[in-house]
């Protein structure tokens, strides 16, 4: 039992027991061993007539050696461990990891023990941490909606293979993600989509930040030097910088993906917690994500979204009876023929009349607008016509063949490369001149010899 106490002791410990015993000894007198331990001389009365008692055991605290009652159970922590390696869970990080056993599993569990107990199991974090780099942060905007960042990112969100663009915007000054749309490739209809999100769901804002992007900026607006824009001349917008414009918002380009450093850390986020997220709730397709991240914003708003500096919305309510579908679309023009029909690529559309409204004339520019959600529609001095699928019957013929003098150039019979092979004779120099030809294969098509 002693030894055991022994064992159980610190160096500092086995000191104090030392200087103690001396004083029982009487070989040290008690303010001398106060200053030789940096303790008071009321401590070390109180230790001595502890060890007097209870021998060097009054030395170590009585907790020593115990398991905590806070501490979690054994079975607690294999049970977290099989989880971890689980294909369910493996590929989410120890933050991420930590959310979904309570949520799932009903453990709950602080980051620090949990962190402990899978680097013990030797569990290493999928996530891997890239070193910390100085830089110049920005500063947030004071208001939400003051400035929107808007990006596409492709990524194997299903974890079968395949890439699909995952379109989104964040709030600048509160981190708030206030739209989220998938597509199979990054596409207009993805950004038009987020878009609509960001207006149902909190207003029009102020600007927005991108990229460079074809979708946002023309490819020819890079080519303007200043003696052009001095001369007033411009690019003509997207569709995307049409459709802003409608709205009264700004579009800023960013130069670099740093410059909007707020969604890139978002797509990084993201792009580790929604495939886990998707392999749990069984999403394998685009409509199913689009249908679940619905929900999904919300609750990652929660976790991640700040407060703003200044509690005040930028955000400006949409003006009643406009409608986004005439505003989030392709608008383009065209001319109708007397029937009422267009042509647009390559396929025909009629115009429906409606009751009470005049037709549109003959020979008319009418403005189309295709949208995903709408489908086709046409507008006429601000009224909206409604278009069908038309197909334009083909000419009948009167069943006679018509006697048409080929104008084809036909060789003649005596043409070498046709009949003349017999008429002339092949050009060769297999006869007068073998040396040469000898000395042309070797030189082009045999291997390679230094000329002297």
């Amino acid at each position: 039992m002693e030894g055991k106490v022994y064992y159980l002791m610190s160096q500092e410990q086995l000191k104090r027991y030392t200087v103690i015993g001396k004083t029982l000894e009487g070989s040290m007198t008690i303010r001398e061993a106060a200053e030789y331990l940096g303790l008071s001389a009321r401590q070390v009365i109180r230790l001595k007539k502890g060890v007097e008692e209870n021998g060097a055991a009054a030395l170590i605290h009585k907790n020593k050696g115990r398991k905590p009652s806070h501490a979690i159970p054994d079975s607690v922590k294999r049970t977290i461990i099989s989880l971890k390696l689980s294909d369910k869970y493996k590929e989410a990080n120890f933050k991420h990891f930590q959310e979904l056993l309570e949520r799932f599993e009903n453990i709950k569990v602080s980051y620090a023990p949990l962190y402990e107990i899978l680097k013990n199991a030797g569990i290493e974090s999928p996530k891997k941490r890239r070193r910390f780099k100085p830089h110049r942060r920005r500063k947030r905007k004071a208001q939400k909606g003051l400035l929107i960042q808007m990006d596409a990112t492709p990524y194997k969100w299903f974890g079968d293979g395949k890439m699909y663009a995952l379109h989104g915007a964040i709030d600048d000054a509160t981190g708030k993600i206030v739209g989220l749309y998938m597509t199979k490739n990054e596409c207009l209809q993805g950004y038009f989509e987020t878009t609509r999100q960001i207006i149902l769901n909190y207003g029009i804002p102020v600007s927005i930040y991108c990229d460079r992007h074809a979708i946002f900026l023309s490819t020819k607006a890079s080519n303007l030097t200043i003696e052009d824009q001095l001369q007033g001349k411009v690019c003509n917008d997207t569709q995307f910088g049409r459709a802003m414009k409608e709205l009264g918002i700004t579009i800023i380009s960013a130069r670099s993906p740093q410059a909007k450093g707020r969604i890139e850390k978002l797509w990084d986020t993201l792009q580790s917690r929604l495939p886990v997220e998707f392999k749990i709730a069984g999403i394998t397709t685009i409509d199913e994500a689009n249908e679940f991240l619905k929900s999904y914003i919300p609750e990652f708003n929660k976790m991640f979204a700040v407060e703003p500096q200044d509690t005040e919305s930028a955000f400006r309510p949409l003006s009643k009876g406009i409608d986004l579908d005439f505003i989030l679309c392709i608008k383009q023009k065209r001319k109708a023929d007397n029937s009422g029909v267009f042509s647009f690529y390559g396929k025909h559309f009629k115009i429906l009349p409606k009751e009470n409204q005049p037709s549109i004339p003959p020979k008319t520019q009418i403005n189309i607008f295709i949208s995903s959600l709408s489908g086709i529609r046409v507008e006429y001095n601000g009224r909206i016509y409604e278009t069908v699928p038309f197909v334009k019957p083909k000419k009948a013929s009167d069943g006679i063949p018509k006697n048409r003098k080929s104008t084809a150039h036909t060789p003649p019979d005596t043409h070498y490369y046709k009949y003349g092979q017999e008429l002339f004779k092949c050009v060769t120099f297999e006869d007068s001149d073998r040396d040469i030809l000898i000395m042309l294969q070797e030189i082009f098509l045999g291997k390679y010899k230094r000329l002297a």
